[in-house]
């Protein structure tokens, strides 16, 4: 949301007032607190009728400063709130009266306040500056219409990147962008995004989360274009800096806080393959497809069953269609019997003609409307006809909920795939728990995802739980994986559903996945075949489509080669991949991420947005063109082509190439040495 009209006028409709400096500060236990008057003090007479803007300071973890701006204390804390691992430590808090500062430290992170003059807060890492709340930073404005709002702006220096933000597929690099962190089902190909995260990521190495599970607007270099803004509705807002080092070390922090991506079952980075979505299909039907990709020699891990195994206008009921699937229990045993686990579509919405709507209703699971004491169920025509929600801030509806899958985990199921969770009402409804639906809008993506995944790890146990999830927000990093939605089938689509996994990734998520081939329409064969490699290249691997299969025979037999080719590539590099998710889980650095966030002190890689690491050792760039040519920027150091031997050494400084590969190749190159290199060449 922008405030100003210009840098010297505020927007009509708006009033805003800014702390003119500190007047006082005051230490409560382990708090900083420090009040700042809108207007300068001088006389006794200057304390009447003036705001006073109280911005605090805490030091939940090492390295890790929160602040909190409030105007108006008595309104009460929003709920929900992301769940934030605590371990406090003792601040160093140091007034220096002769320089006029005040600092707060945590670790090697330090605030520093002016004392006198106008508002002014450094961070520092190590006593150099990252970034800074200056004068016209921090504001307290009335939008006519819509109330009380706070921002903060913090300055961005000459060449800084502001990454992350969560999944968002438009620029990598978020400088120049308007940011609004609300969840909506809106495509790969829009503003709008599944996935939002406040939480971004710099190139100067530092990270800043904005503590409010609501709609965060974020203004990035594009209100004032020398500073990241980002605000909040009501009074209060609350944000963390996370301390410097790499972009590595600063998720490393980041993620300890928020939650560690956990361990997902080995069988999982297999290849998944889905009916697709609207697509006819029965037990003929899918074991035609299974058997096929075995007669083929096409290693397969799982296979999914999307929304139509249950019957239409029933979803979700979790009842198998009976004139489609008459023997689901047997039909997954012969999956089972195929080696194969199996994944069916669920999603939070519950039909008026769902078994399970009667009983929902009469147990008071379902979103009630905020219309008097009587109040009516909330239900909604789009997606299913009367559709309601499950009330997950209930814990005796999400026990009921989960107690139904439970059911279908006896049938033989291994895995959900979590969908929607976005189109979530905030205007007239009312949650069991009393919170603010503006908050819970966002937040009930994590209560979903939570429910299953957990209900998979008490059935199957730590680390064998696995969902395939589409929203979320700040900590769903908890509950993996996820993939990026629903896209087209074209290279532009392909290179935007990448920008996502890597923003994504770059937020705190360790593990991300995509639809190959595109979701929406049919794909050219060979663009079928280029997003093969991309996808069989990511952390995890699916096989999904709209209205048309994914089998790659049915684009031609090239394809079959390619998906043999790539899919048992994957195989090989098994070991590596399992070894860098382990890391994933003990330091939040994810399987798939940007350049700069392996190589940060490397200006190209500051921007590349069309190739990735897998891993610390394997360089991976998709082809996006019909002709086969890619851009490949290979860092400083010694490079061997994965799959032609081609050899580049780049000395100490990194080096761009212009490269021409058929649909058996992409850019993949290892590290000279490297564990991927030894595993494709069969080394020890």
């Amino acid at each position: 949301m922008k405030f100003t009209n210009g840098y010297w006028l505020i927007r009509d409709g708006v009033t805003l007032q800014r702390p003119a400096g500190v007047h006082d500060v005051e230490q409560r236990g382990d708090e900083l607190r420090v009040h700042a008057p809108v207007t300068r003090i001088l006389t006794r007479g200057d304390t009447l009728n003036t705001p006073v803007i109280t911005v605090s300071f805490a030091a939940p973890r090492e390295d890790v400063i929160a602040v909190e701006i409030e105007h108006f204390a008595g309104h009460r804390q929003s709920r929900p709130r992301f769940v934030l691992e605590d371990a406090p430590v003792t601040p160093r808090i140091h007034r220096d009266d002769e320089r006029e500062v005040v600092e707060f430290s945590s670790g090697r992170l330090t605030a520093r306040i002016a004392l006198s003059g106008p508002w002014h807060v450094d961070y520092l890492w190590d006593g150099e500056v990252l970034t800074s709340s200056t004068e016209r930073s921090i504001g307290y404005a009335q939008v006519e219409g819509e109330g009380p709002f706070v921002h903060e702006q913090l300055s961005l220096d000459v060449g800084e990147h502001v990454y992350g933000l969560g999944e968002r597929f438009g620029a990598f690099v978020k400088n120049g962008q308007s940011i609004d962190i609300w969840n909506a089902d809106g495509g790969t190909n829009s503003e709008q995004a599944y996935k939002n995260v406040p939480f971004y990521l710099s190139s100067r190495g530092y990270g800043v989360l904005v503590d409010d599970a609501g709609p965060v607007s974020f203004e990035v270099g594009s209100e004032n274009v020398s500073a990241t803004q980002f605000s909040v509705p009501g009074e209060r807002l609350r944000y963390e800096v996370y301390g410097g080092g790499t972009p590595l070390e600063v998720l490393d922090r980041y993620t300890a806080r928020s939650g560690r991506p956990p361990a997902v079952p080995d069988w999982s980075y297999g290849l998944w393959l889905s009916t697709s979505f609207t697509t006819e299909y029965d037990e003929a039907t899918v074991l035609s497809f299974v058997d096929g990709m075995a007669e083929r020699g096409i290693p397969l891990s799982v296979f999914h069953f999307d929304c139509f195994w249950m019957r239409g206008f029933h979803w979700s009921d979790f009842v198998w269609d009976p004139a489609t699937f008459p023997d689901p229990r047997g039909l997954l045993r012969k999956l089972h019997d195929r080696g194969l686990h199996v994944s069916v579509w669920i999603n939070p919405y519950i039909a008026q003609r769902s078994r399970l709507f009667a009983e929902g209703a009469e147990k008071g699971y379902l979103l009630l409307k905020d219309d008097g004491p009587e109040p009516s169920i909330w239900q909604s025509d789009l997606w299913q006809a009367g559709m309601a929600l499950v009330d997950f801030t209930n814990p005796e509806a999400t026990a009921w909920y989960t107690s139904a899958l439970e059911k279908l985990l006896d049938d033989g199921v291994d895995s959900f795939k979590t969908d929607f969770g976005e189109r979530i009402p905030v205007d007239g409804v009312r949650w069991h728990d009393g919170s603010d639906p503006l908050r819970e809008h966002n937040y009930y993506t994590s209560r979903f995802n939570q429910a299953v995944f957990e209900l998979l790890e008490r059935r199957f146990g730590t680390g064998e739980a696995v969902v395939f999830a589409r929203s979320a927000t700040a900590g769903g990093q908890r509950f993996p994986i996820h993939w990026g939605g629903d896209c087209e089938s074209t290279y532009v689509a392909m290179a935007q559903s990448l920008r996502g996994g890597l923003s994504l990734t770059s937020s705190g998520f360790g593990y991300w996945s995509h639809d190959i081939g595109g979701f929406e329409g049919t794909p050219d064969p060979t663009v079928f075949k280029r997003w093969v490699a991309f996808g069989m290249l990511s952390s995890h691997s699916r096989l999904h489509g709209s209205n048309s299969y994914r089998v790659p025979w049915l684009f031609d037999e090239e394809a079959v080669e390619v998906m043999r080719e790539f899919t048992t590539l994957k195989q090989t590099l098994m070991p590596y991949l399992l070894e860098t998710a382990d890391r994933t889980t003990r330091t939040g650095a994810p399987l798939m991420r940007s350049m700069v966030l392996q190589f940060p002190e490397d200006p190209a890689c500051r921007t590349l947005d069309t190739q990735y690491m897998l891993g610390e050792d394997l360089l991976v760039a998709p082809v996006f063109t019909g002709t086969g040519e890619v851009d490949v920027y290979l860092p400083a150091g010694r490079w061997v082509h994965l799959l032609d031997g081609e050899e580049v050494d780049t000395g100490d400084g990194g080096r761009f190439l212009r490269r021409r590969y058929d649909v058996h190749s992409l850019g993949l190159f290892a590290r000279a040495g490297s564990a991927p290199l030894r595993l494709v060449r069969g080394e020890s």
